[in-house]
């Protein structure tokens, strides 16, 4: 398998018309879809007042004040206070025909008067202008994925292979195959997120040249920072970061040692820094002028080729094969916030990776169900007279070992969970359905409940496993989250990465004789906590739960037309599971007790995008609950 096969925006024939309206008509149900989920999760508008007709699936919103009703044509009222919106959505007013909503931006100032807050006209515009935005990426994306489907398509069945999971493990190394089902599986987006694909700073040509959605190649520059200029941190075995570069990018080593000698200055007294090259050419050179004047920061260097992963920001280099992740900031202003990399995930990276590595090796692995993407070694710009880190948000990186995950001998494909939910080249049906439908034939309800028991426990044992036993929570969510398949299309393991801003609860830790040094300073959210655990768990609980193994099961049960409930049940007596495996290694019954309650039966905690957007984030921790679904199944 080869990159090649990605078609290059650059050389598409510009959509004709008809493509071009189809796309952004579907980019726009996708974005009320979204839309109309938030709201009502949010409670932002009060779900009990819908009222559902008996075929449980058409809904009507009544709107008093304005003395309209809203129509939902097709609205699913899924477990955990999910409305999902599958058909058409317009407003009937009295004596006026019914009047089709076919934008958010419409919907929004529809429902406007009905929101429990009273948001300013600045939010409600900026929230219509980054979900337009979106909608307009989205409909790019979709014609491209068009493109890029067909040609895959076209290569599957050259093949004779049954589908894109099978060509892959035919054609090609394991890494090849990761980064293409990385890029390849980030059309989406987070589930919750309205504005999941705006990039307000950047045009058509920029959005198609920087994201991976596009199967994007992005030069990144290696420039140089003077090493007293900088903080670094390192997992124990990585001893010097200059024998590191010079082993992990051997070809950008050597030109990058020659230019520096070539001004007449020693490499060992800099660092070789990588820059994301929008971030160099619009920000850096702007914002950094003063210490390029310096001399110390040199922005010449050699370039690598990299991929971009579905963070935008990590970059996977083309070559060599054993390369690893290379973590930047980029100063744009994407889904929610702009990408810095942070002192705080700089310092905390490769300390979390070298704690769960001594964990992994003391408990096998978790019955080998856990393996991650250690963050080997980081640093960012820290200038030496003045010793503050906020300038150095944006002049960072952070190196992520991949050789470990990719150069496999146990026949396991890492599938991205968001590429599981994306649409096939062949089928049209999400990847997932290929590994549960391994003999071709559309998979039965006893097939499915099966596979996703087996699903939600590879998932659901090692998280719950080092939460509770070392206080550990793991950001498990679609984008962190490879799930590791065999060739029969069984989960037998999860692959984790992104720990810059893993949350842990020190006790626990301390009393398996472990110790993580925590990052404290003013104004930054703390990750290591000591007097509660409640936002340790709620981490957890938010991207494992809520953002992964509920979205699947959603995915699941609708694809498949399954029993309302069925999967949540599974999901209750996997967790259960999960925590009884650890019982009798808790030190506390109570402490046992009162989390195996949090999971099952407390409502679950998640954050709340939509309101905070239209805040304009004022406040990033406002949180929603949303009723466990694992409790409402059990009864």
């Amino acid at each position: 398998m080869s990159f090649e096969s990605i078609p290059d925006p650059a050389a598409l024939a510009a959509p004709a018309a008809a493509e071009q309206r189809a796309a952004i008509a579907l980019s726009e149900r996708n974005a009320l879809r979204r839309l109309v989920r938030c709201l009502f999760a949010e409670g932002v508008l009060d779900h009990r007042a819908l009222l559902f007709a008996p075929n449980g699936r058409t809904a009507w919103l009544p709107l008093w004040e304005q003395r309209a009703l809203v129509h939902f044509e097709r609205l699913w009222a899924a477990p955990a206070d999910t409305f999902v919106n599958q058909g058409g959505i317009s407003v009937l007013m009295p004596g006026q025909d019914p009047r089709p909503i076919e934008t958010a931006g419409q919907l929004i100032d529809l429902l406007r008067p009905g929101f429990d807050f009273t948001p300013t006209d600045e939010g409600v515009a900026a929230l219509k202008a980054d979900v337009a935005n979106s909608v307009g990426n989205d409909a790019q994306a979709r014609i491209h994925r068009e493109a890029w489907n067909a040609a895959l398509g076209q290569s599957i069945r050259h093949s004779g292979s049954a589908g894109l999971v099978d060509y892959l493990r035919r054609n090609g190394s394991t890494r090849r195959a990761a980064m293409l089902l990385d890029q390849w599986g980030s059309l989406e987006g987070h589930p919750f997120y309205p504005t999941w694909k705006a990039k307000p700073h950047l045009d058509a040509a920029q959005v198609a040249a920087l994201s991976p959605e596009f199967g994007a190649r992005v030069p990144v520059r290696i420039a140089a920072l003077r090493a007293d200029m900088a903080y670094m941190e390192r997992m124990p075995h990585v001893s010097s970061l200059h024998d590191y570069f010079a082993t992990e990018f051997p070809t950008l080593w050597a030109p990058w040692k020659a230019g520096l000698r070539s001004r007449g200055l020693n490499e060992t007294q800099w660092l070789p820094l990588p820059l994301h090259a929008w971030h160099l050419e619009n920000f850096v050179k702007q914002q950094y002028a003063s210490e390029i004047e310096a001399g110390l920061l040199i922005t010449e260097g050699p370039e690598v080729a990299t991929a971009p992963t579905m963070s935008f920001r990590t970059m996977l280099p083309d070559t060599p094969d054993t390369a690893p992740f290379i973590k930047l900031p980029v100063a744009l202003w994407l889904t929610s916030e702009q990408r810095s990399l942070q002192a705080k995930s700089i310092h905390m990276g490769p300390r979390i990776s070298h704690v769960i590595q001594r964990i992994l090796a003391a408990e096998g692995g978790f019955e080998g169900r856990l393996e991650i993407f250690a963050e080997e070694v980081a640093f960012h710009y820290r200038n030496a007279v003045t010793q503050e880190d906020a300038p150095g948000r944006y002049l960072s990186v952070a190196f992520r070992q991949s050789t470990r995950a990719f150069e496999r001998r146990d026949g396991l494909l890492p599938v991205p969970v968001a590429a599981l939910l994306t649409q096939a080249p062949l089928t049209h049906r999400p990847l997932i359905t290929e590994l549960i439908e391994r003999s071709g034939q559309r998979a039965s309800a006893d097939a499915v409940e099966s596979f996703f028991r087996c699903y939600a426990r590879v998932v659901t044992q090692p998280v719950i496993a080092i939460y509770m036993l070392y206080g550990i929570g793991l950001e498990a969510h679609q984008q962190n989250t490879s799930v590791l398949f065999d060739a029969n299309g069984e989960p037998k393991g999860l692959l984790i990465r992104d720990f810059g801003d893993g949350r842990t609860y020190a006790p626990l830790l301390n009393e398996r004789g472990l110790t993580l040094q925590p990052y404290v300073h003013k104004g930054i959210l703390p990750t290591v906590f000591t007097d509660d655990i409640e936002p340790v768990r709620t981490f957890v609980i938010d991207a494992c739960f809520v953002c992964h193994l509920h979205e699947v099961a959603l995915l699941l049960t609708d694809e498949y037309g399954l029993a309302p409930t069925r999967l949540w049940e599974i999901l209750r007596e996997e967790t259960t599971a999960a925590f009884d495996a650890v019982a009798s290694r808790t030190t506390s019954q109570a402490f046992w007790l009162a989390e195996r309650d949090a999971f099952l039966v407390q409502p679950w905690p998640t954050r709340s995008v939509l309101r905070m957007h239209l805040q304009r984030y004022a406040d990033y921790r406002l949180q929603h609950l949303l009723p466990n679904p694992m409790a409402t199944a059990s009864t």
